[in-house]
């Protein structure tokens, strides 16, 4: 397999240093908008690296692999939850918002980490979970202890029962992990929690909740953090009276109905205040929505000009792997994104998903389409996030011992667990854990992940380490990617071919194919390629692209492709 990975000397003239704000004549510092295109890389906290041996990741570890995130080429880091947790759901039940829970470090360790990303020229994003708490907070347990109706139960949606003695549910609310959305309590009444028990849901309708949240995002912004990555952004406001939904089995109609307890307008002004707080300090702080809606439209209310700066691309994600199918994805993610003037994002998994070698059919045609799906993503107009060990090629692990499997998920279909997704990264040496950590590893990585490490794809020019620092040097460096425009170009069956640039404009374009068909593609391409997924012929003026590659050239302003 053969990577053109050579940067042309055109391509010294880099974009610039991604987050140096721009010196204005006068001094002052004009912003760069550096979300708009940035690299974004998802760490997954307890799964990345173990400095203190109890299997666990953790902030210290984290810190420790600042220098190979750096030299990857990305631009900032979005850490997973770290704050106090009785981890029902890993994290995403906090029971204390301004602190860090001691299996991840203390406060000191988070200030370091955010000093020492920050020397290493890159931003970081923290998880902030304004939906629910877990049943440990403080205010959940001064809600249980004071009964119906005091000023603490308000904070949450309790509601009494149905039925003879109020022994049904308020309401036909389902949780996102099996079951009703309600658990009652000794004294009768029910709490919703959308998700686990363990994590009950606020009312955003109580003051004290705007103005708890309005103080946890000062408390991080003051120590340096540079934005945050909003969990159920669309979750936070139910609707009046919380009717009924009328239907079963609520969780298939997530981003495709209307449900009285998600993307109600009223979460917006929610973000809008936010909005207000994140401009009020220096460096441009951002926000970004983990955001379900039933339509494109209502999506994009997300990112208006005052509300968030990004919103998750599901839609992309989740999109088959067929040329059609993706064309119209990113079609309508561009066009939904320029409505309102944001920028579009782009995923291939998360800690959530499936890893996309799997969903893309696993063993090598998986690793052959991830690899042409990573150019594919990286040459497109705005912003992308990369999730760990997705630059590693790692499969998702299927084949965990029951006796591992946590995932509170599991409990609404035992096929839906997230743990295959979460297993450690694997760094060096020959056995598991991998370099991991001194010791063992929370979820155990199979053996045969010896050949993905990052010292043995290092040591491997073809690796797809290699093809993603590759890819993200060109990046940087190439005038017309990041943030702007596309232009589709023609091409043969099956294959996507676009050109990135302005159609009139002067300076070096920029020309990305990818063959998603089940034969081999002939593009007229003169240019060499910048870099290749995988080994591609050339016929003269030609190029010939196999199944499930992508081909990154330079090329003319007015430059069209011909396919045969």
């Amino acid at each position: 397999m053969t990577q053109h990975i050579g940067l042309s000397p055109a391509l010294t003239e880099e974009r610039g240093a991604p987050y140096a704000s721009v010196q204005q004549e006068g001094g002052d510092a004009a912003p760069t908008r550096w979300w708009r295109d940035a690299v974004i890389y998802q760490v997954y906290v307890r799964s990345f690296t173990d400095s203190d041996g109890d299997g666990i990741g953790d902030l210290a570890g984290v810190r420790s692999r600042l220098p190979y995130l750096a030299a990857l080429g990305v631009d900032a880091l979005w850490l997973t939850p770290f704050y106090p947790s009785p981890m029902a759901d890993f994290g995403y039940d906090v029971a204390d918002y301004r602190d860090v829970d001691p299996m991840f470090g203390s406060l000191p360790d988070a200030r370091a980490l955010i000093e020492d990303a920050h020397e290493h020229g890159l931003k970081i994003i923290v998880d902030v979970v304004p939906n629910h708490t877990s049943d440990q907070h403080p205010w959940f347990r001064d809600a249980l202890e004071t009964g119906p109706g005091s000023p603490e139960r308000g904070r949450y949606l309790f509601r009494d029962g149905t039925g003879p003695d109020g022994a049904l549910p308020p309401n036909d609310w389902e949780s996102v992990f099996g079951g009703p959305a309600w658990t009652r309590v000794a004294d009768g009444q029910w709490y919703l929690h959308l998700f686990a028990p363990e994590q009950p849901d606020l009312d955003w309708e109580h003051p004290e909740v705007h103005a708890e949240f309005n103080d946890v995002l000062r408390f991080w912004l003051d120590l340096g953090v540079d934005g945050f990555r909003i969990d159920v952004a669309h979750g936070m406001v139910k609707r009046s009276g919380l009717p009924n939904v009328g239907y079963s089995d609520q969780i298939k109609m997530l981003g495709t109905n209307v449900l009285p307890y998600f993307d109600q307008d009223g979460v917006h002004e929610i973000h809008r205040n936010w909005r207000g707080i994140l401009d009020s300090y220096e460096g441009e702080r951002i926000g970004v929505a983990e955001a379900w809606a039933p339509t494109a439209e209502r999506l994009s209310r997300y990112v208006r000009a005052d509300e968030l700066h990004q919103v998750f691309n599901f839609p992309y994600l989740s999109a088959e792997w067929d040329a059609r199918a993706l064309r119209e994805v990113i079609e309508e993610s561009l066009a939904t994104a320029e409505s309102v003037g944001a920028p579009t994002t782009w995923v291939l998994s998360n800690h959530d998903v499936q890893r996309h070698v799997t969903r893309y059919g696993d063993g090598e045609t998986g690793l052959r389409r991830a690899r042409a799906a990573a150019l594919l993503t990286l040459a497109l107009p705005g912003s992308a996030y990369v999730y760990q060990g997705e630059e590693l090629g790692l499969p998702e692990v299927l084949d965990l011992p029951e006796e591992f499997l946590q995932d509170p998920q599991r409990a609404r279909d035992p096929e839906s667990g997230r743990d295959g997704c979460r297993v450690p990264i694997p760094w060096s040496g020959e056995e598991p854990p991998f370099g991991f950590g001194p010791g063992s590893s929370w979820l155990p990585a199979p053996p045969r992940w010896r050949d993905l490490t990052v010292a043995a794809q290092s040591a491997e020019p073809e690796s797809m380490l290699e093809l993603y620092r590759a890819a993200l040097r060109i990046r940087r460096g190439h005038a017309a990617l990041g943030d702007g425009a596309l232009r589709w170009l023609g091409g043969p069956p099956g294959t996507l071919v676009f050109a990135r640039g302005s159609e009139n404009g002067g300076g070096r374009h920029f020309g990305c194919a990818v063959n998603l068909g089940e034969r081999a593609a002939r593009i007229a391409v003169a240019e060499e390629p910048l870099l290749t997924s995988g080994p591609v012929a050339r016929e003269g003026d030609w190029l010939v692209i196999p199944p499930d590659t992508a081909v990154w050239w330079t090329m003319s302003p007015n430059g069209q492709v011909n396919g045969g």
